[in-house]
């Protein structure tokens, strides 16, 4: 049947009804008083989501935008940072860094485990000079569906005293609870479809007092990612440049509604959903490539040892029109990647479930127990 497709990816994630006919309208000129009414709701709405009263800024850009803005931005060539990588886009931050001309020292853990807090502490502990300018982390690795611990590395830079912290959350700004002024985050960066439920086109960069006085001896090269430019702008309920407007209609409908749901309530959803998943998972005896104990609530890795993963993402899309998403790089082919953030439920992840009941039965996999999956998360969900 036409038009039945389901989103169950780590982004684009599902876009609301409401949201959808708030980008149906039609634009107003970006330069208008009215649409600087606008401007002024999404900042204050923003400012709520990252739990922060500093400057949340909007581009137009990918979470990868967001990422390298928040790093040029308050470096200068040949500075020492510290990059985290556990997965494809903690890898990506160090390929960035490099590219700028930065003295990368890349920290590593294995895809599928965490970055070790210790090994955070331990070089920064080192640096007596305090030589080292940044530290960059992923906070929810999507390739893997693991979440670091950035509470514990942004103590271990916190009493290192001169380095900044700029963190990729991309999946897990709006599914888990990031409080950026209690913790004292200084440069935090996301991207409009994951947890925002907003097709692509809206990066988010959200920055401290301390990254705002380095930005001040900051000499990377920049200009359309000049964050400076954006922060004034803002400050006058503006854009620097031609703002995507009805994407930013959608911005409004979104954040609206993530408001009227309370933010307790939308990370306790995601926890839950994060739970009914992986129970689901585990009752079809369908292994789970992170340990729950640094589980991410945005995405859930599957590591099938009786099928091939390609195979039962094939076999969904084509019975069941349902999109989940692969492994990349050397776990393509090993892993599959249900994505529950964003627009989701817990009628989304029964779905899903119980596809992938019929699937392995579909493909002949033994031992399959029809309804266990969905009966696993059905508990889940009932517990609450």
């Amino acid at each position: 049947m036409e038009n039945k497709n389901m989103l169950m990816i780590p982004g684009p994630t599902p876009v609301p009804e409401a949201v959808l006919l708030a980008m149906a309208k039609a634009p107003i000129g970006h330069r208008t008083g009215a649409f600087s009414k606008v401007i002024a709701e999404l900042t204050e709405n923003l400012k709520w989501l990252h739990q922060t009263s500093g400057d949340v800024l909007m581009l137009t850009a990918s979470g990868t935008g967001a990422m390298e803005a928040g790093i040029i931005n308050f470096l200068s060539p040949g500075d020492r940072v510290l990059v985290g990588d556990n997965g494809k886009f903690g890898e990506r931050w160090a390929k960035v860094a490099k590219a700028y001309g930065l003295n990368v020292d890349v920290i590593k853990a294995e895809w599928g485990k965490p970055l070790d807090p210790e090994a955070f502490t331990a070089k920064l502990t080192e640096d007596k000079e305090k030589a080292i300018k940044a530290v960059i982390i992923t906070h929810s690795e999507t390739s893997t569906g693991v979440l670091n611990d950035l509470e514990s590395i942004n103590k271990a830079v916190k009493d290192h005293g001169e380095a900044l912290i700029i963190v990729d959350a991309v999946t897990s700004l709006g599914a888990y609870h990031i409080p950026i002024d209690e913790w004292g985050l200084d440069v935090v960066g996301s991207g409009s479809q994951k947890g925002y439920m907003i097709p692509p086109g809206l990066g988010f960069v959200s920055v401290s007092q301390k990254a705002w006085k380095a930005y001040e001896t900051a000499k990377l090269p920049r200009f359309y990612l000049d964050l400076g430019k954006y922060k004034k702008a803002t400050d006058e309920d503006s854009s620097p440049f031609t703002p995507p407007v009805n994407l930013m209609y959608g911005l409004q409908a979104s954040l609206q509604m993530m408001r009227r749901e309370g933010l307790a309530a939308i990370f306790a959803r995601h926890q839950r959903l994060t739970k009914m998943t992986r129970a689901g998972m585990r009752a079809l005896d369908l292994p789970l490539y992170a340990a729950d104990s640094w589980a991410s609530t945005a995405i859930t890795a599957v590591a099938p040892t009786l099928v091939d993963a390609e195979k039962i993402r094939s076999t969904l899309n084509k019975k069941f029109d349902i999109a989940v998403a692969g492994g990349q790089d050397h776990l393509k082919g090993k892993i599959f990647r249900i994505g529950h953030l964003g627009f989701a439920s817990e009628r989304d992840i029964l779905t899903v479930i119980a596809a992938i009941e019929a699937t392995l039965i579909e493909l002949g996999v033994e031992g399959v127990t029809p309804g266990a999956g969905v009966a696993a998360a059905a508990s889940v969900m009932v517990q609450g």
